[in-house]
């Protein structure tokens, strides 16, 4: 199994910080979505963290709350 591209392990780690209190603030989702895009590809590891964030705002586990 290949490892985790270093973008996809920072876009983890991103995530995890700013979903630690299941808020997540415009500042850091622009945060997360421009490192997600910030290398001009998104990786198939980037996609699946990009996918199950947006699942876990769409189901209402993360709340958008204001900054």
């Amino acid at each position: 199994m290949d490892k985790p591209s270093k973008s996809a392990s920072g876009l983890k780690e991103l995530i995890n910080h700013a979903i630690s209190d299941l808020e997540i603030t415009p500042d850091e989702f622009n945060q997360i979505m421009n490192h997600a895009h910030e290398d001009g590809h998104l990786d198939k590891e980037e996609k699946v963290l990009l996918a199950q964030f947006h699942d876990m705002i769409n189901n209402g586990t993360i709340k958008r709350v204001r900054g």
